[in-house]
């Protein structure tokens, strides 16, 4: 099980593939606000609500100084149908071993159906303009989740 992370955290560095197969790191982010979403798998419904809830609220967390990256462990070709099929404007970043997500403590054990297993947590943390945890939401719900992000943000 991976440590979760707490406000006042550095945020684990990053470089990863986003759907296009270019190196993406959270350092390209420095002086601004990025909320790193975690999410289990591109093409289902819970990640695609979610994926589409960012999209169109893009505009209003970028003009706050918000990026948004959500990660996977998805290969990147699956990240580019994905983002092409639901017309997706986030970044999405591809993380097939998933030590990024189990960095940011959004790997460990679910429950479904009854059944315990290892799998992503859908997370969200929110990373300042100097690189340290602001916000760290975990098992979240991918319906309403950016809409409560933005109110708890003050946006």
């Amino acid at each position: 099980m991976s440590e979760r992370l707490q406000p006042g955290d550095v945020a684990p560095a990053f470089t990863l593939p986003d759907a296009d197969g270019n190196e993406v790191s959270l350092s390209d982010h420095e002086g601004r606000k990025v909320i790193v979403y975690f999410y289990p798998a591109a093409l289902t419904p819970g990640c695609t609500k979610q994926a589409c809830d960012f999209t169109d609220n893009l505009d209003v967390l970028a003009s706050a100084g918000y990026d948004v990256i959500g990660i996977s462990p998805d290969p990147p070709e699956k990240l580019a149908r994905f983002r092409e099929k639901e017309s997706l404007k986030v970044t999405l970043l591809a993380d097939p071993d998933k030590k990024i997500t189990e960095a940011y403590g959004a790997y460990g054990e679910k429950k479904n159906y009854g059944k315990t297993y290892l799998g992503v947590i859908r997370s969200t943390i929110v990373v300042d303009e100097h690189g340290k945890v602001e916000r760290a939401f975990y098992n979240v719900r991918a319906t309403g989740h950016v809409a409560k992000i933005i109110k708890d943000l003050g946006i």
